[in-house]
Parts: structure tokens; C-alpha cells; sequence
């Protein structure tokens, strides 16, 4: 797939993907990116200039927290952990999306007029 043929992410989107990556346990930095690259199935790909500025974000926000550990590869890294009021924006958001791709839907599946 070439760089023109990605699919870029919406305004606010990241920090939905983010939330749900969370939901399944804590996870570092590269963890997340590697978690929704895949989930994705390579479609979106989340740069560290896009990522930690959303994780600082949600951090925050006191949906997510944050405390040090060991990588995989033994290094230290910083963990993200979903916290309970992360679990209800994650809740809402996803009621949120649900509601505007249905909309989008509808509109891409409605007759031209006329």
C-alpha cells in the first residue's frame, strides 16, 4: 500500500482507538501502536508525533494513568493503564461513533435525488 492509499484518522479518532486498545489490558507506547496497526489491519499506522501527544492528552483528562515497568525486551517503559472514568468516555465514544458512521452510512446509501 503506498503513503497515497493510507487511510488517514479522523479528528478525534486516535483517542477512541487508544481507549479501546486499553480496554483489553495496560500496554506501552509501541504496544498501542503495534495493537492498532494490527486490529486495523494495517490500515492505520499511529506515529509517535501523533500518539504521545494523545496519551498526554488523555492522561490528563484522568482516563488514563501511567507508571513505569519493563518492556518486553527488558527496557524500561512507561505502561498505560485505563482508569474507571477512561471505561465510561470509552463507553460514550463508542455510542458516539456508532451513531455518526450510521449516519454516514445512511447518507452514502441514500438515492441521488431527482
Amino acid at each position: 500500500m503506498t503513503d497515497a492509499e493510507k487511510l488517514e484518522l479522523l479528528q478525534g479518532t486516535l483517542d477512541l482507538l487508544i481507549l479501546k486498545t486499553l480496554r483489553w489490558g495496560p500496554a506501552h507506547g509501541q504496544g498501542i501502536a503495534r495493537a492498532i496497526a494490527a486490529q486495523s489491519a494495517g490500515e492505520f499506522r499511529v506515529e509517535h508525533g501523533s500518539l504521545y501527544p494523545a496519551l498526554q492528552r488523555l492522561l490528563q483528562q484522568g482516563w488514563i494513568r501511567a507508571e513505569w515497568g519493563a518492556s518486553d525486551t527488558n527496557r524500561r517503559a512507561r505502561f498505560y493503564r485505563l482508569t474507571a472514568a477512561g471505561r465510561r468516555q470509552l463507553a460514550a465514544e463508542v455510542s458516539r461513533w456508532r451513531r455518526f458512521s450510521a449516519a454516514v452510512a445512511r447518507i452514502l446509501g441514500a438515492d441521488a435525488p431527482g
